[in-house]
């Protein structure tokens, strides 16, 4: 199992975490944070569909052709977790090496959405106090990691269960029919 997690596991996260340095690098200086959320959403779909390959290449050639609902799950989940941390990894790089005005413009990019929809002085004050409390967390690298593994390693949670559930199959039972 250890070999089949680490190779579909670095699969996915190679997808992801190329993915963020293309997609961060085309849009460093001209943020449209919507568009980069979809694709990177997207991407992580794509990476994740990884945990589907892996528990089927563990059950077909490693498990014999079954494999349980655990076992596959457990599967899933590590190369869930190899994936999510290396984008986690990826992030911390390109945040602190080449954007550390990420939030100064994510915040100013919200602000300026919520001004165009029309949002009440309230509700920019609201949004104003949590983008501060965002841009205040992020000061702490401990913060930056748990916010960065919030938001890839549900998607691969999500798909681990389904893929277990999709995967699971008992071996067959002997008929009990002897053979002379």
């Amino acid at each position: 199992m250890k070999r089949n997690v680490l190779v579909f596991g670095g699969i996915a996260g190679l997808i992801v975490g190329i993915w963020m340095i293309l997609t961060i690098g085309l849009n460093h200086n001209n943020p449209n944070f919507e568009h980069s959320m979809w694709m990177g959403y997207g991407s992580m779909l794509v990476a994740f569909s990884f945990i589907f390959v892996g528990i089927k290449n563990y059950r077909d050639k490693y498990n014999g052709g079954y494999i349980t609902f655990g076992q596959a799950f457990k599967n899933g989940l590590f190369i869930a977790l190899i994936g999510s941390t290396m984008y986690v990894l990826t992030w911390l790089v390109l945040y602190y090496c080449f954007m550390p005005d990420f939030m100064d413009k994510y915040v100013a990019h919200t602000m300026a959405q919520m001004q165009k929809s029309g949002a009440s002085a309230t509700e920019l004050a609201d949004t104003r106090k949590q983008m501060a409390g965002y841009q205040e967390m992020y000061k702490n690298p401990l913060m930056v990691i748990v916010l960065t593994y919030m938001e890839i390693l549900p998607v691969g949670l999500v798909i681990a269960l389904l893929a277990a559930l999709i995967l699971k199959r008992k071996p067959a039972k002997a008929q009990g029919v002897a053979v002379a």
